[in-house]
């Protein structure tokens, strides 16, 4: 079975106006062109293939704005903004996609921006790097701020909790805000990089992150270990 991929990023209540989530949304999709060439054009969804092709999404603030609004609950209105996207792969293999809510300030709720990542195919052993999930784990947290942000293998995640609440495990690429706390020394071969003055992106391997290879593993929960240690293994912020 395929291993898969996937980030994302999450934050708790923070109420923010559909104009406040196009201008970070714009951030967002201005820095992963530069990312990842299967990052550049992103489309709206549609009924087909074919329709969702002639919905490209303008990476511009006002035109993001419009797709927030539509997508805003009309009934519990403090469940915030949300938005879709697929970057239009001709082979479903190498697609790509998001999903966006934000702008929420209810405490039944949370808010995230999570991508969905190829397994297979042509692109997938270079967007399933560690400089590209660098990249994107690192453009997310500029543009939205999160209080925590990952990305990893799914089946990894699936081992190591029954209940995979954000901020409470590790991956192969994760970023941690400074409201959390101070990331304390971890062992190589983990890079330890800041975030502009926002927070603390964390690497843990090089090559691609499996549970496949123990060495992984037995280094994901000492890191673990030694977060938990420090305080930063806890549930998001209410």
């Amino acid at each position: 079975m395929t291993e898969t991929i996937y980030a994302g990023s999450y934050w708790g209540a923070r109420q923010e106006s559909a104009e406040a989530c196009a201008l970070r949304m714009e951030v967002l999709l201005t820095s992963l062109a530069n990312v990842d060439p299967g990052f550049v054009q992103w489309f709206q969804q549609g009924r087909s293939r074919n329709a969702a092709l002639q919905r490209p999404i303008e990476p511009r603030a006002t035109a993001l704005e419009k797709l927030f609004r539509r997508g805003q609950d009309r009934v519990f209105e403090d469940l915030g903004f949300r938005m879709s996207g697929w970057n239009g792969a001709s082979d479903d293999r190498d697609a790509s996609g998001f999903d966006v809510t934000c702008g929420g300030h209810s405490q039944a709720t949370g808010n995230f921006c999570v991508f969905n990542l190829p397994s297979q195919g042509t692109h997938s052993e270079r967007v399933l790097s560690t400089p590209v999930l660098g990249g994107l784990v690192r453009s997310m947290a500029v543009a939205w701020e999160p209080e925590w942000a990952i990305a990893t293998s799914s089946a990894h995640r699936n081992m190591v909790t029954d209940n995979p609440k954000p901020g409470t495990f590790v991956g192969w690429v994760m970023y941690l805000a400074r409201v959390r706390g101070t990331v304390p020394p971890l062992p190589a071969p983990v890079r330890i990089e800041p975030v502009e003055d926002k927070g603390t992106l964390i690497i843990l391997t090089p090559e691609r992150f499996t549970v496949k290879n123990p060495e992984h593993l037995a280094l994901a929960e000492q890191v673990r270990g030694l977060l938990a240690q420090a305080g930063l293994m806890k549930p998001l912020a209410p």
